[in-house]
């Protein structure tokens, strides 16, 4: 896990990109296809990521280490991340009426509502708050219900998933930085195994509930296959949905005219621009693919044929900087752009696309909207410090980090006043 450079001190009102990781080229300066000497194929273009993406069964998963899963002795269940083919697309049928947009509205919105009120309280009767941690916590709640992750033995399950995720991925060997991480993740693996997987097996078992641990226990996955799949919802669902909002929020409050435009808007005006900031700013950078069968990509009129066992670098943010999809300026935040590219959704490939698409991107959205409109009503919020970008390797995407947020004095003061806020 690497700090990026400290990015340059952004001006008022500018609404450029600010999570180029370190030696990554910028936008545009490379070609759309490109064949490595490694024997590996970047593709930059939003068309040729879709094409990649939406390969079916010629392509496997190959990011988040998902090929450590083929190691001999390995013994559990691949993770729904992981999967491809009939087994895939039965977990994704199994598990879809919990992602829909109606779900996120109707389902989860008072889930997310009710947490935003008693974090915001919080953060007003403090004067101030980490704004990394205070998204952590709405988005475990949130994922944590749909997951199932309800019968934790403490409130604290925010804080085990961040010390398991903060430890780098290493795999075992005697040399002692390997091992020390190894033994890290093992130890904190099993921290929230006992503290908060176990109980919430234990009571589904007792009482089944429409989630996604009990979906799992339906079908006789064991403790630790349901643990896997439990960390795997954690990266994907609460994780980025955090680097999400904060990144949101720092865009939001170094601009004052946006910040008034978001805070004018209704509920689908405040989603729209918030599409737009994690297009400009996709949490994860990279998807990476495997070649199952040969795959043949149409590169500028010729056919590009790729071999079994090519691994293929998906660029997400080239592609979600690429003009003649998502439209000019592809590096400015553009409030309300029209997208070019038919079928390409505001937030472009933010959430990734074809069978392995993020299904959580309307949870995601519903969440910051929420989330965010509260916090930014509040009279006299100013950034106090920070924050802090980091790149983590694992999951190709930035980090924000030590970013702490205050309420003016005589606003954080006020006794017993109601929050300003937007209704929502």
């Amino acid at each position: 896990m690497d700090t990026l450079a400290p990015p340059a001190p952004t001006p008022a009102g500018a609404r450029t990109r600010r999570s180029l990781p370190p030696g990554e080229p910028p936008a545009g300066t490379a070609p759309a296809f490109e064949r490595r000497a490694d024997g590996s194929v970047a593709v930059r273009s939003a068309a040729l990521a879709r094409a990649v993406l939406r390969s079916g069964d010629a392509v496997k998963q190959a990011g988040f280490r998902s090929e450590t899963m083929d190691r001999p002795g390995i013994q559990l269940r691949r993770p729904v991340l992981f999967q491809e083919g009939a087994e895939h697309r039965k977990q994704r049928t199994i598990v879809a009426h919990f992602f829909t947009p109606s779900a996120a509205h109707e389902r989860y919105r008072e889930l997310i509502e009710g947490t935003t009120y008693e974090l915001i309280e919080g953060f007003r009767a403090n004067g101030g708050g980490e704004l990394s941690a205070l998204s952590m916590r709405l988005a475990v709640r949130v994922a944590g219900e749909v997951v199932g992750l309800t019968d934790s033995r403490d409130g604290r399950m925010d804080r085990r998933l961040d010390a398991f995720f903060a430890v780098e991925l290493r795999p075992f060997s005697w040399r002692p930085r390997d091992l020390l991480a190894f033994l890290q993740v093992q130890t904190r693996m099993l921290r929230f195994f006992l503290a908060d997987v176990r109980p919430a097996i234990r009571a589904r078992r007792r009482q089944r509930r429409d989630d996604v641990i009990s979906h799992l226990i339906d079908q006789g996955y064991r403790d630790a296959d349901i643990l896997i799949e439990a960390i795997t919802y954690g990266a994907a669902g609460m994780v980025t949905t955090r680097e999400f909002i904060s990144m949101a929020a720092w865009h939001l409050l170094q601009d004052d005219e946006l910040r008034r435009d978001y805070l004018a808007r209704d509920g689908d005006g405040r989603q729209r621009l918030l599409a737009e900031v994690v297009r400009l700013e996709p949490v994860v950078g990279h998807l990476f693919r495997r070649v199952e069968g040969e795959l043949e990509l149409e590169v500028d009129g010729r056919v590009e044929r790729l071999e079994p066992g090519t691994l293929i670098d998906v660029d997400l943010r080239a592609a979600n900087a690429d003009a003649e999809a998502v439209g000019a300026d592809p590096l400015r935040l553009v409030p309300d752009r029209v997208v070019q590219a038919r079928g390409l959704q505001p937030y472009a490939l933010a959430f990734g696309d074809g069978h392995h698409r993020c299904p959580g991107s309307y949870l995601a959205l519903e969440e910051a909207e929420v989330f965010l409109s509260r916090l930014l009503a509040l009279p006299g919020l100013r950034i106090a410090s920070g924050p802090t970008l980091r790149y983590n390797e694992l999951v190709q995407g930035y980090e924000v980090r030590e970013f702490e947020l205050e309420l003016a004095a005589d606003v954080a003061a006020t006794d017993g006043a109601a929050p300003t806020s937007t209704p929502i």
